[in-house]
């Protein structure tokens, strides 16, 4: 059985559907920040182990992005929200 995402707009769909873009806590730093902060927020990425929110794109459904909660190590989904909803666009 596949895993399922429970999309707040379409419902649970595969989650085949979807796209990954990764951490929903990385903030965007500011245009002048240091050339450390740009190379940090660009290439630097924790591989956490355990739940995790993560940016996921329906990408072949309603095309919206939604911040799915995880677990990195059995693939767990625990919840998928709207992130316009909360706030954290992608």
């Amino acid at each position: 059985m596949a895993s399922l995402i429970a999309c707040p707009h379409c419902g649970p769909r595969p989650k085949e559907e979807f796209t990954v873009r990764g951490d929903a806590g990385i903030t965007r730093p500011e245009p002048d920040a240091g050339a450390d902060a740009w190379h940090a927020y660009v290439y630097l990425r924790d591989n956490p182990r355990g739940r995790h929110r993560e940016h996921w794109h329906h990408t072949s459904g309603c095309r919206r992005w939604l911040i799915v909660e995880r677990d990195t190590v059995t693939h767990a989904i625990y919840s998928a929200v709207d992130a316009a909803a909360t706030g954290e666009t992608a």
